[in-house]
């Protein structure tokens, strides 16, 4: 049997305490979703890295990650991403958009991405699913409602037509979303544990993103939830790899 293969489009650059600690943020996805007997690569695309057109016929699904770039912006390897995006959007390809790359995903299909009006969502955050995507999520076990590690000041505000909202949460309306059967996007971070929010809290502080209460604040809503992490991994596995 053909291995499946699947790449990682790394769309931040990686801290160096998460380099030591976790191999990097395409090691947390890869730990994340990769199962025995495949292949993982990784593109730095915040780089400038994309895989050859002749090459993407190889791959079985895509992981879009995070970013600390907006998605609503022009740089130039954003512009390159949208047009990777669409291209393995006509060719049916699996993608699975977390933080940026749920953006960039809507972005891409036509959507619109802005700063939130509602300021930074930092934290762990219980979001609502769908009723009409948790009962195809039944064969999976899944409540529904989920607990997720956020951290963002963007989000999608308007969706095309044809894609559908999936879950919300009372701070965000599209805290996910699903285009056909090959698209998903994901506003917060299945992939994060709470160390590796607590030490981006100390990044934001330190680089004045944000201010000593609003860090405060999110290490206290920390303490009180732990995140659904094995429920996101089996949901976001089973959508790679197209069991859903």
């Amino acid at each position: 049997m053909e291995k499946k293969r699947f790449a990682v489009l790394m769309c931040a650059e990686d801290s160096e305490y998460v380099k030591k600690v976790y191999g990097g943020y395409s090691g947390v996805f890869v730990k994340m979703l990769e199962e025995e007997g495949e292949t993982w690569d990784v593109y730095k695309v915040a780089r400038g890295e994309f895989p050859e057109d002749d090459e993407l016929f190889l791959y079985d699904g895509f992981v879009i990650t995070g970013s600390c770039s907006d998605a609503h912006g022009n740089d130039t390897w954003v512009q390159d991403l949208l047009d990777l995006l669409n291209k393995l959007h006509s060719m049916n390809k699996k993608l699975l958009g977390i933080c940026f790359g749920h953006q960039i995903l809507g972005r891409a299909l036509g959507g619109k991405v802005t700063r939130s009006p509602t300021g930074w969502d930092i934290g762990i955050r219980t979001i609502t699913l769908s009723p009409s995507w948790s009962f195809s999520l039944t064969s999976l076990d899944l409540p529904p409602r989920l607990s997720i590690i956020e951290c963002h000041r963007d989000e999608i505000r308007e969706l095309p037509a044809k894609a559908e909202v999936i879950a919300w949460s009372e701070k965000t309306g599209i805290e996910m979303f699903k285009y056909g059967d090959h698209i998903m996007g994901i506003q917060g971070h299945p992939e994060y544990s709470k160390d590796i929010l607590l030490h981006l809290i100390d990044r934001l502080i330190q680089g004045d993103c944000i201010i000593d209460a609003v860090g405060i604040q999110a290490r206290e809503r920390a303490a009180l939830w732990e995140p659904d992490k094995e429920a996101w991994k089996r949901m976001c596995v089973n959508f790679l790899k197209g069991r859903l």
